[in-house]
């Protein structure tokens, strides 16, 4: 009797809990995975202001075309590299 115990509680393990143990990982990798809500609100925020920087950006470098045309030359491309 103690052997057949035994016996169905290693099977048990050995089978089992490693499939148990798998569809745990999956499930917590998909919670791990999926944006919340103030995430999600917080990238849409993000976004945003980008492209409004990314439209002053173009407006700046269009006064300074209009009054300083060489200005380009003169500061390079905004990375610390002369254009040209």
């Amino acid at each position: 009797m103690m052997d057949d115990l035994t016996a169905i509680i290693i099977v048990g393990m050995v089978i089992l809990g490693p499939i148990w143990l798998t569809f745990q990982f999956l499930a917590r990798s998909r919670r791990a995975g999926a944006l919340s809500a103030q995430d999600a609100a917080t990238i849409e925020q993000l976004t945003q202001t980008a492209i409004r920087m990314e439209s002053r950006m173009v407006a700046l470098e269009r006064i300074l075309d209009a009054e300083v045309p060489a200005w380009r030359s003169n500061y390079g491309d905004g990375f610390g590299r002369q254009a040209g």
